[in-house]
């Protein structure tokens, strides 16, 4: 199992053909107190830079970006019951989608752990 991050903070977990998808802990802590989420469809087909989810804060609306071309197989339910689980566990239970990844090699255009770091400390 692989964790990869993009420049619009999304996490993704990558396990065998299957991506789970959400948001990382710094954007949730720039959105604020998360008080509604908005899930794809099952069986939606995600092309990377897609429009995946929308999560709403106290202070604004953000867009989840699909980090990969894929099929949605499965959404996180509860986080439309319990929207502020995405404050208390974003990189872990509060995850949005799962995807079936449609190909690999756009992995490789994601960043790593350290890279992300990097990334978020630049943006101060």
């Amino acid at each position: 199992m692989t964790i990869y991050y993009t420049e619009d903070h999304e996490w993704v977990e990558v396990n065998g053909s299957i991506a789970t998808v959400g948001i990382t802990d710094h954007a949730q802590e720039q959105l604020g107190d998360i008080v509604f989420v908005e899930l794809p469809e099952i069986g939606k087909e995600l092309e990377k830079g897609d429009e995946a989810a929308v999560v709403e804060s106290v202070k604004a609306a953000s867009e989840v970006y699909a980090p990969i071309d894929g099929e949605v197989t499965e959404v996180n339910d509860k986080l439309e019951d319990d929207p502020a689980m995405v404050n208390s566990d974003a990189e872990g239970d509060a995850w949005f989608l799962k995807m079936k990844i449609a190909d690999k090699s756009q992995l490789e255009d994601l960043l790593d752990e350290d890279a992300y770091k990097a990334l978020v400390a630049e943006e101060g």
